[in-house]
């Protein structure tokens, strides 16, 4: 019977441990470095497919835009194939961490507060806050945004300066919240039908939607106060080799002329930030 019981008592013992490698291996795995990734051959990119023009849908249901071209030049420089997943925009840092993604690459801008999250590359892209509104409402500063509706998508860099630049607009606006959005769409909808009466917004968003929209001449936008932005790639932190081969890789589409092939077909101009 001691025997017996013995023998069930390893058993047990040998798939826990068993069990205890299994997880410890799946924890590796699922968050590569560089070396890892470059052996596997493949890189996960996390985006915000609703990006207008950085990452979105097409009438076909596609994913396209300016930063999966890039992204696409990149990679293949590097020698790896990119898949690109969408994610929830709030929820980024957390899908990086744990392994769901690698890389995150869709207008992505640098903040101090995302540096101590992730490691950045260097920045290829400038980009700035502004405001957009309808004209008829006639909302031509920043002070007539007093007891207004302002709408910002939850998690972007714009509600990011808000929370750290409150005095330059959040204590303007009605009850000195905005209205989140989990989609730029979302909030451009509800402002065209009087929900909110502003939109905090990238300026390459704003641009590029507004452009393509027939009411087009209904629209009015406005420079804010927040500083220039920044647009960078990141990875998990501390993964130096990984920001080291994708600069590089950066640089060489610069220096090759696509990077600015790829900004003059979606901008029309060459907004490539230099790359040394």
């Amino acid at each position: 019977m001691k025997k017996k019981l013995l023998i069930v008592l390893v058993m047990i013992c040998c798939i826990g441990m068993l069990g205890a490698c299994s997880k410890k291996s799946s924890s590796k795995s699922s968050t590569l470095g560089w070396a890892e990734l470059k052996k596997k051959g493949t890189v996960v990119v996390g985006v915000d497919d609703s990006f207008v023009p950085m990452g979105f849908r097409d009438d076909k249901n596609h994913l396209v835009g300016f930063d999966i071209d890039l992204a696409k030049a990149v990679f293949k420089e590097l020698g790896v194939k990119v898949k690109f997943q969408a994610i929830e925009w709030s929820m980024k840092e957390t899908e990086l961490k744990n392994g769901s993604i690698d890389v995150i690459w869709n207008g992505y801008t640098m903040t101090n507060d995302r540096k101590e999250k992730v490691s950045f590359t260097n920045p290829y892209l400038k980009n700035d806050q502004i405001v957009v509104s309808l004209k008829k409402n006639n909302i031509t500063t920043i002070e007539q945004l007093k007891n207004k509706v302002l709408g910002v998508q939850q998690g972007s860099s714009g509600a990011d300066a808000l929370n750290d630049s409150p005095a330059q607009l959040l204590n303007k606006i009605k009850d000195q919240t905005p209205v989140l959005y989990d989609t730029y769409a979302e909030a451009f909808l509800d402002l065209k039908s009087g929900r909110i009466d502003g939109l905090l917004i990238d300026r390459v968003f704003a641009e590029y939607y507004i452009s393509h929209e027939k009411s087009e001449k209904e629209y009015a936008t406005m420079k804010t106060s927040f500083a220039t932005e920044n647009y960078a790639i990141g990875v998990r932190k501390g993964d130096s080799a990984f920001v080291k081969a994708l600069n590089q890789a950066l640089k060489t589409n610069y220096e090759n002329g696509k990077a600015k092939e790829i900004s003059e077909k979606w901008f029309g101009e060459d907004k490539i930030v230099p790359q040394k």
